[in-house]
């Protein structure tokens, strides 16, 4: 729309003023049988100096809204930073968490084995010393029965047939009960040997998953103590970020107002000039605002774009790790880490992952609450292809720890970090993004 020069304007409304005075009879004597209501009073009227003073303010003030403006968005991408890297770490510690208790458990079931065998190694010895026991008896025995004189000394004492009968079937018995009493020695041996064996062996296992468990628990211990130093350092730092972004989003709102106060006054001007100068085409104005409003409200707000809405709907909302669910914001939980410092275990929020089950239970889509099988439960697209409502992921190291929802025009709503809250941001392209998005329409 073309906007008339002040100076023309002030001509036109002249033109206009005297063109309606004549019509009602004004430049002509008659008097005007309908008395007209009073015209508003007319806002300031801004010389060709001061608007033209004004228009450099604003121009200038554009600049540093400009410059403050990228500051804040380096400002904030330090911040994601941060807050990637402490997730990485923390997930880093949890691990060596979980493989000492296994290292621990592998210890602990190797004792066992190891008191099992020892229980055997005492049976077995203890079945050596019975079998012992029963030679030492059938030695004693054959003794008290003469055996030392041998079979021909038994046969040669009989007094008649049926006597030398009996001999020899003692002499058998003896025979046999000695056969039976060496080999009850041979096998409680060789049991006691194998059991020996593999009380060694348990005990072996034993020692190597406890040095196992030590040098686990050791690890553990190094990658905690690493990322609790990672943590408070990086702490500092995000609160120096915030306390710097605070201070630049002060500037701005203070520029931004006076910006805004300017364009007001020069618009309360123009639209006075406009309306005395030009009814017709204050209703052509007014028509095609109907017309762009109309066009708004028809807008469809199915499918992704339900998702989005629903997604932005929650801007501002605290992060809560672990927090989020279909029905909106939830109570978050303890990590033993950055959140608990943060106390996000006592706020209600999202964390990245909660935030996407919440916009899409719009579209009745259910999705589990971990950004790494949110990335596999849609279709993959590429980066470079991508449309309001696809999912992007980032990861470190293969590690998929962060996921936002693309809205169009380079931006994206996310849950970002402890000490956050749901908001709108430019996509950081590199750093960890993974090639593909996830798309569910």
């Amino acid at each position: 729309m073309r906007v008339l020069r002040p100076r023309v304007r002030r001509v036109v409304v002249v033109l206009a003023l005297t063109a309606g005075a004549m019509l009602t009879g004004g430049g002509l004597g008659l008097a005007d049988p309908t008395p007209r209501p009073p015209q508003p009073p007319s806002p300031s009227n801004p010389t060709d100096q001061q608007l033209d003073r004004s228009k450099q303010d604003v121009t200038g003030a554009a600049g540093q809204v400009g410059r403050l403006t990228g500051e804040l968005a380096a400002a904030q991408a330090r911040a994601d930073a941060l807050g990637a890297k402490l997730e990485v770490r923390r997930e880093t510690a949890n691990k060596a968490l979980v493989d000492l208790q296994t290292a621990r458990d592998a210890a602990a079931s190797a004792a066992r084995r190891a008191q099992a065998t020892h229980a055997e190694t005492a049976a077995a010895s203890a079945t050596v010393e019975q079998a012992q026991q029963r030679l030492d008896t059938f030695i004693a025995a054959a003794y008290e029965r003469g055996a030392q004189s041998g079979s021909l000394g038994l046969l040669a004492e009989a007094g008649d047939p049926d006597d030398v009968v009996g001999r020899a079937e003692l002499t058998e018995d003896v025979a046999q009960d000695q056969r039976a009493a060496m080999d009850a020695i041979r096998r409680a041996q060789i049991a006691k040997v194998n059991s020996d064996s593999l009380a060694r062996a348990a005990e072996q296992q034993a020692l190597a998953a406890r040095n196992a468990a030590t040098s686990a628990s050791k690890t553990a211990d190094n990658a905690v103590a690493s990322a609790r130093a990672a943590v408070s350092a990086g702490l500092a730092q995000l609160r120096q970020v915030d306390s710097q972004r605070a201070g630049i989003e002060h500037q701005l709102d203070v520029l931004t107002a006076k910006d805004a106060g300017l364009h007001a006054q020069r618009q309360r001007y123009l639209d006075y000039q406009a309306q005395v100068a030009a009814q017709a085409l204050a209703a052509r104005v007014g028509a095609a605002r109907g017309a762009r409003g109309s066009a708004g409200s028809a807008t469809s707000g199915g499918g992704a774009q339900a998702v989005i809405s629903r997604a932005m709907s929650q801007l501002g909302v605290s992060y809560a790790w672990g927090g989020g669910t279909g029905s909106g914001p939830s109570k978050g939980i303890r990590d033993g880490g950055v959140a608990d410092e943060f106390g996000d275990f006592d706020k209600t929020g999202f964390d990245c992952s909660g935030l996407m089950i919440y916009a899409f239970q719009v579209a009745g889509i259910g999705l589990p609450h971990f950004s790494g099988y949110q990335y596999n439960a849609g279709k993959k697209v590429p980066i470079s292809q991508i449309q309001p409502g696809d999912m992007l992921f980032w990861s470190d190291g293969g590690t998929i720890h962060h996921v936002a929802l693309y809205i169009g025009n380079g931006k994206m709503v996310e849950a970002p970090y402890s000490g956050g809250a749901v908001r709108i941001s430019p996509v950081r392209y590199g750093d960890g993004l993974m090639p593909n998005a996830a798309r569910m329409f």
